[in-house]
Parts: C-alpha cells; structure tokens; sequence
C-alpha cells in the first residue's frame, strides 16, 4: 500500500493506492476532521460490468509503479486544493484485481462552500484517467485485454486543461 498525507496551506491531503478495499466513512471523517468546513463531496467508483459487451465483464486487473503513481496522484489533488480553495481532499485508488461492482476509486473534497467541492470532485475524477498512471486489463471469459484511453475521458479531461 502506498500512503501519502501532507499539509498545504494547513490543507490536509490524503492518497492511498491499495489492493483493500476502503471504508468509505473511515475516508470521509479524515476529511471532515478539519477547518472549517462548508460541504463535503465524495465520489465512488465501482467496476461495472461492460454495457456493450455481449460477453460479461468478469474482472479488471490494475497494475500501477510504485512511487510514481502515488505521486501523481497527490501532485492531482494538490492541484485541486490550490484551484479549488479546499479544507481537506484525499484520493484513494485500488490496484490488482478487481470484480464487478467492487469500490475502486474513492474522491473526497471539503470546502468552505458546495460548488468548490463539487467542482474539485469532478475535476479529480476527470483529470485521473488522465494524469495519473494506472493500467487496466478488462477479463472477459477466456478472454483479456488492455484498456485504452476513451475519447469520452479526454473531452473530460481537455474541458479542465482550457478553463481556469
């Protein structure tokens, strides 16, 4: 497991990168145990199975670098901190394998006021396909493949990229 936590602008950070699974409230109270706080907003993700597969998805496979990964992932939400205003923003991402309708991703963002902690969900989510490197290998009956990039995610990330 990679764990990171620091202080910016007596922000706190957390990233983890994990094979766990994670509690989601022990990761929302990190959070919330800050300044001053206004809304906190908290995304999810599970793996789901493909939509327009006729064969189901049986499980993804995440392979990350040690290091390398989990920085990127804190320079991600340090930057959110900083274009945000946040309190507080942590990250959590799972690696290895993984089945449908596990948590695979946890995002949380604490600010003063609700339209900055949403926005730096969004952003978090959008920009970490992106910026920080994981792999993903989609296992479908005797079958796997690697995942690419979807242009859906680049527009998502792009939108970020050309606004301030």
């Amino acid at each position: 497991m990679d764990n990171l936590n620091k202080k910016i602008n007596n922000c706190f950070i957390s990233v983890k990168i994990q094979k766990d699974d994670f509690d989601v409230n022990a990761e929302i109270q990190s959070i919330r145990s800050r300044k001053i706080i206004g809304g906190i907003i908290n995304f999810i993700g599970v793996v789901r199975d493909s939509q327009k597969e006729k064969e189901e998805l049986v499980s993804l496979e995440l392979e990350h670098y040690p290091g390398m990964t989990d920085k990127a992932l804190m320079l991600l939400v340090e930057q959110a901190v900083t274009r945000f205003s946040l309190t507080a923003a942590g990250a959590v991402h799972r690696i290895g394998r993984l089945y449908n309708n596990e948590q695979i991703v946890w995002v949380g963002a604490a600010a003063p006021h609700r339209q900055a902690a949403f926005d730096a969900a969004c952003f978090l989510m959008d920009m970490l396909k992106q910026s920080v490197p994981l792999w993903k290998k989609e296992f479908k009956g005797e079958c796997s493949q690697w995942v690419e990039t979807k242009a859906s995610d680049d527009k998502a990330a792009l939108k970020w990229m050309t606004s301030k």
